[in-house]
């Protein structure tokens, strides 16, 4: 891999942009997954607050499902969120990949480093957010906030028919992998060329970066960034949330 690494000013500029138009069938039936409401607020507030809680971030753009941007405006509207962050609210398209270089294209000039963050990971702390962005001023052009594995990863043979034994082909080394969480963290230039480079489906914009050669950096994530997905997540990030309450005193 070539090394793209340059120092960005520290008075850069910098917006997330979360993509918010998935469906999240896995939760089950019913709203879209980022509306979907933790102690009564929308999970897609608590990952805006969550952006918009660092000081460095000064625009966020929320990438809506593509017939409920004036639902999200509206919520966005009816929410208390921190005055010094400007907010954008925009359609977006049938893919996560599509949704992204939407929101990079709303992004206004003089924007010099972008988050990217999952609206489903609603509680990722401030310290994971200003830690990714500190790398990418400090010269990676992609950072990913990531935690190693608890559990030992098996590389199987997919099965001919759901539910059949599946052939272990290979146990990589826990102790190289990561799993790897939001907001990814991005040089501006550097994230458009990837999304105008590459035309294939990938699970994460940090991997479309890899494709062009890039160095990727991995920061330390965190415990509560984890993804609600599950009915189970919610009743964890109820608890999470419970404890916050507890700690803060409100």
């Amino acid at each position: 891999m070539s090394d793209d690494s340059r120092p960005t000013p520290s008075g850069a500029l910098t917006a997330a942009v979360i993509p918010a138009a998935g469906r999240g069938v896995r939760l089950g039936p019913g709203a879209p997954k980022a509306l979907r409401t933790l102690n009564g607020t929308p999970m897609l507030i608590h990952a805006v607050r969550a952006m918009a809680a660092s000081r460095a971030v000064s625009l966020v753009v929320v990438v809506a499902p593509p017939d409920g941007a004036a639902e999200v405006k509206t919520l966005l509207d009816a929410h208390a969120l921190p005055e010094r962050t400007d907010f954008l609210v925009v359609p977006g398209g049938e893919s996560r990949q599509e949704s992204v270089r939407i929101g990079l294209d709303a992004l206004p000039p003089g924007i010099d480093i972008v988050l990217v963050h999952d609206a489903a990971r609603p509680l990722v702390p401030v310290d994971t957010v200003d830690a990714v962005i500190e790398a990418v001023r400090d010269g990676a052009p992609a950072v990913v906030p990531a935690l190693p594995l608890a559990d030992t990863v098996k590389q199987v043979e997919p099965a001919g028919a759901p539910g059949e034994p599946e052939p272990v082909v290979a146990t990589p080394e826990r102790a190289r992998l990561r799993a790897v969480q939001t907001p990814q963290g991005f040089d501006r230039d550097t994230l458009v060329r990837a999304h105008e480079t590459v035309t294939e489906n990938v699970t994460d914009d940090a991997s479309m970066v890899e494709q062009l050669g890039l160095r990727v950096v991995v920061v330390p994530g965190h415990e509560e960034a984890f993804k609600v997905t599950r009915p189970l997540d919610l009743v964890l990030a109820e608890a999470v949330l419970a404890r916050r309450r507890l700690n803060d005193g409100f």
